[in-house]
């Protein structure tokens, strides 16, 4: 059988052949924790309200922040929701889960891509619990809403699961 051709190697153009290699952009890993808490109000016979905040990108969302070295996850989580939130005290009842986000950082490393592991906790307030967000914490508005309402006034698609998991932890456990 005769061949007929030639059948060359495709060769990858070289740095030096003007075709120069687009450096990989360095990607920063961080984690963060943070806190969905409720309450149930005197009187509210049996209605569960969840606390959101109003974010740094004008969306509807929940605290969360950096650990500190030496801090665990719960207890991040714990200081971050209190400090954001302008709570006096909650109590830590469940891990939620974990989301991964990707983003371009805006304050600390302005432009630095960062890909984040956020670990988010169910936390109780008290039923009096009165919301007091902290600007300076990147909190601008607070409010308390109900169950049904949890999900749909997220901005972050990414919390559906943590948010029905903790809907489900506080319908089926009754009072813990």
């Amino acid at each position: 059988m005769q061949m007929q051709g030639s059948i060359r190697k495709k060769r990858r153009p070289s740095r030096s052949s003007g075709s120069p290699r687009k450096p990989r952009e360095r990607v920063e890993r961080e984690v963060s924790a943070g806190g969905v808490v409720f309450k149930r109000p005197e009187g509210a016979r049996g209605q569960v309200q969840f606390a959101m905040m109003l974010d740094s990108y004008g969306k509807w969302a929940f605290p969360k922040g950096h650990v500190e070295s030496g801090e665990t996850n719960e207890e991040a989580a714990a200081r971050e929701t209190l400090e954001e939130l302008g709570l006096e005290q909650v109590r830590l009842l469940e891990y939620l889960g974990k989301i991964d986000i990707w983003f371009r950082d805006r304050y600390q490393k302005k432009g630095t891509l960062i890909h984040k592991d956020i670990h988010y906790f169910l936390f109780e307030a008290p039923p009096e619990a009165v919301l007091h967000p902290d600007p300076e914490e990147h909190a601008y508005e607070a409010k308390w809403v109900s169950g049904k309402k949890l999900i749909e006034q997220s901005s972050y698609p990414d919390m559906i699961p943590i948010l029905k998991r903790a809907i489900a932890y506080v319908s089926t456990t009754g009072r813990p």
